[in-house]
């Protein structure tokens, strides 16, 4: 069973970039497709990235196309989202989460994948 752990989460200004990180372990994350959610208080868990199982396909929110990127190091077993030109709306506790379903297109329901991190905090300011 893989178990996800996410870090690179903290405080930055709006404009501002950071890189989240998702490291891997008992599992190899290109057996899995793996998703980035993200859920700010009082909302649900939403959507963000997502990268297939043979990395060749990613897809995104609306909301974060053009400014986040996810990508796959298989070598460190470790998937990213850079997310660049933040904004407060972009303010939530970031997840990663995993699933063996080769999906495609990508599944956006977070009750579609079976293994979570706990998530790490993203805080944008004004």
């Amino acid at each position: 069973q893989v178990r996800l752990v996410e870090s690179g989460g903290g405080l930055v200004q709006a404009g501002g970039s950071l890189r989240l990180s998702c490291a891997a372990s008992g599992g190899t994350v290109n057996d899995y497709t793996t998703a980035w959610f993200r859920q700010a208080p009082g909302k649900e868990r939403g959507f963000v990235a997502g990268i297939t199982r043979s990395g060749f396909l990613q897809d995104y929110a609306d909301s974060v196309k053009g400014r986040f990127t996810i990508s796959r190091d298989n070598a460190k077993n470790t998937v990213y989202l850079q997310m660049n030109s933040l904004k407060p709306e972009d303010t939530a506790v970031y997840y990663c989460a995993a699933d063996k379903s080769p999906f495609w297109p990508l599944q956006r329901r977070p009750d579609e994948y079976d293994y979570w991190g706990q998530g790490t905090q993203v805080t944008v300011s004004s």
